[in-house]
């Protein structure tokens, strides 16, 4: 047995301490931003903040300020009464829906200091104008005018269409289409006719303050003018016809006709009544299926179905333009029983039904498929 002293455990050498981030204390020591510096950098943010606040506001302010609407065409009558507060005004004007915003409107009038000079009266503003262009109509007072255009071969609902779009109420148009009016154009209307074909295609100007009945009587006005001073009653005498039915007559050629064709089309009609044919006319029918709300049907079972029944419908299908009037007082020349608009917008004739059946086969293959 080994009997040598056993040898003592050397210590294990510890590592000297190493430096760090290159600082001999191996520290590193955080410095101090200056006072000075964080009341610059928080004045900074707080500007940058309130400019992007105000450059905010300002974009909705001018949202606000933009129009309601696109269509140019629509129109809204608006009454201001005399005493009316800026801030009542405001809020008549966003209720019938003419601006999009009071407090914009009432911000608008300050800054502009127009806030004053708003006037009473009947106006008609329109939704597609911006809250400046309608500050300036009510500033300049109750001195507006308007168009509005009736156009020819329109039918009694495109006319009442025209005037909503005008501003005016649907209960005011219906009152006045229901009105009782005095004018020798309805001389030979019956009393159970509404009145389709009478408002007389053109374009006329109103102040605002004019009435749908003042609006109306004055197209009548026109249109007896019109009747006047081209003999219509009389050269509708000529024909065989009464003033209603010439009007009647007229309402079907403006329909049909593509554009100096009327005095040729009046003829086919005429020479078709001469025999007790029917005038085979598409839009006596489609008129009354659109007034009715059913399909457009050429078999349709009514007495506007000149397809089916001879003679006249009962009454016009649209307001004739002057041509379409002159033609019925002055048909042109000619043979024809047929015609037809071809897809190329020329209307072509016919004296057979041989001859009508070649003119569809060969210019109306689109328009003739069409109920």
């Amino acid at each position: 047995m080994d009997k040598r002293p056993l040898n003592p455990i050397e210590p294990i050498p510890l590592p000297k301490p190493q430096p760090i981030a290159a600082s001999p204390s191996g520290l590193q020591v955080k410095k101090k931003v200056p006072r000075k510096k964080i009341l610059l950098l928080s004045g900074l943010g707080l500007l940058v903040l309130l400019i992007g606040l105000a450059l905010g506001a300002w974009f909705w302010y001018q949202s606000l300020l933009g129009p309601l609407s696109t269509n140019a065409n629509e129109h809204v009558k608006v009454t201001i009464e005399q005493d009316s507060t800026p801030g009542q005004i405001g809020a008549l004007l966003a209720e019938k829906k003419v601006i999009k915003s009071t407090q914009a409107f009432s911000i608008y009038t300050r800054l502009s200091k127009t806030q004053n000079m708003l006037q009473a009266g009947t106006y008609r503003l329109s939704p597609a104008e911006s809250t400046p262009e309608i500050v300036e109509h009510l500033t300049k007072g109750n001195v507006d005018s308007f168009d509005i255009t009736f156009l020819p071969g329109a039918t009694l609902a495109d006319n009442h269409e025209v005037l909503i779009d005008a501003g005016y109420s649907k209960e005011e148009v219906d009152a006045a289409f229901s009105a009782t009016y005095t004018s020798d154009l309805f001389a030979t209307k019956p009393a159970s006719a509404d009145l389709e074909g009478y408002i007389y295609g053109d374009t006329y100007k109103f102040g605002s303050g004019a009435t749908v009945e003042e609006i109306l009587q004055y197209t009548f006005d026109t249109y007896e003018s019109v009747i006047t001073n081209n003999d219509l009653v009389a050269k509708f005498k000529a024909q065989g016809l009464t003033l209603y039915q010439g009007i009647t007559l007229a309402s079907i050629i403006q329909r049909e006709a593509s554009g100096g064709d009327e005095a040729q089309i009046a003829q086919v009609f005429f020479s078709r009544l001469a025999i007790d044919m029917e005038l085979g006319s598409d839009v006596t029918y489609q008129y009354i299926a659109d007034k009715t709300g059913v399909a457009r049907d050429p078999n349709l079972d009514s007495p506007y179905n000149t397809r089916r029944y001879p003679g006249l419908p009962p009454g016009p299908i649209a307001t004739p333009g002057l041509r379409a009037l002159l033609a019925v007082g002055a048909p042109a020349k000619g043979d024809y029983l047929y015609f037809l608009s071809g897809d190329d917008d020329v209307t072509y004739y016919g004296r057979t039904y041989a001859e009508h059946e070649k003119n569809i086969a060969d210019h109306c293959k689109v328009k003739c498929s069409i109920l």
